[in-house]
């Protein structure tokens, strides 16, 4: 996809991490970008540093969603690229030896249930409300309309223990992939996932420095944690290259997580 100065871009999680990197760079193109994240203070202040709009958006909300699509088409036109890096989840073990009671309790469904909409369903959402305006659009050099990214994890695919949750909500962001770039192919619509490793966003730097020195030690090479502007250079490659389709993407030195 070529980009001129009316490309328009949507990143959920733009205020921080991989999203903000990404809205930096996509931004850096050119693109004009709408941020989506529920922290309006930092959201605000990217979204200014970029030249861009911030629209405070609850992924796991259809209404609040929608609202944000109307306004970051109102500001800025239809988007051709939107890239979803928000989530939200919960973390526990399939059954669990439970102190005070005495015994394996087992995760709750509704825990489930939260994660999986905060990551899987969210995914479905913004994709698919995103593809339906961009349907609206005249297409560019091939047809194309738009192109979609969606971000999962090498969880998708190397789940951990007490990962239950992410592992397998991340592997049904990956299953979402190409049947949904095969059902928007005659629209001229791609759609691609990205499965990051470990990278060094603000909540993993949280971490000790002990334990963070031991995650960069795992990694065959480079022997350190990814950066947020290593995802954000592959999501816009992903944008601009047009035979980049239905395609789930690791991104992670070469890693490939034990179970612990």
């Amino acid at each position: 996809m070529q980009f001129d100065k009316t490309t328009a871009a949507v990143v959920t999680g733009g205020a921080s991490g991989l999203g903000r990197a990404t809205a930096e760079a996509l931004a850096q193109a050119g693109i004009k970008v709408a941020i989506f994240d529920v922290n309006a203070e930092a959201g605000e202040q990217v979204a200014a540093a970029i030249g861009g709009i911030f629209c405070n958006v609850d992924i796991t909300s259809e209404e609040s969603v929608v609202a944000g699509f109307a306004k970051a088409r109102a500001a800025h036109g239809q988007e051709r690229i939107t890239v979803h890096c928000a989530m939200t989840s919960r973390r526990g073990k399939t059954l669990a030896f439970d102190k005070e009671a005495g015994k394996l309790k087992r995760l709750s469904t509704e825990d489930y249930i939260y994660g999986v909409n905060g990551i899987l369903v969210a995914s479905y959402r913004i994709a698919s409300l995103s593809a339906e305006g961009m349907a609206s659009l005249e297409p560019l050099a091939d047809g194309e309309r738009g192109c979609i990214t969606l971000t999962a994890s090498v969880a998708a695919q190397d789940g951990q223990i007490g990962q239950i949750i992410y592992g397998s909500a991340k592997a049904g962001v990956n299953g979402l992939v190409l049947p949904m770039a095969r059902d928007l192919s005659d629209i001229g619509i791609r759609v691609n996932s990205i499965m990051p490793g470990i990278f060094a966003t603000p909540l993993m730097l949280g971490a000790k420095p002990q334990v963070l020195d031991s995650l960069a030690a795992s990694v065959p090479f480079p022997k350190r944690l990814g950066k947020p502007e290593e995802f954000a250079s592959l999501a816009l490659e992903l944008a601009r290259n047009s035979y980049f389709n239905g395609q789930c993407i690791r991104l992670d030195g070469a890693i490939r997580m034990a179970p612990r």
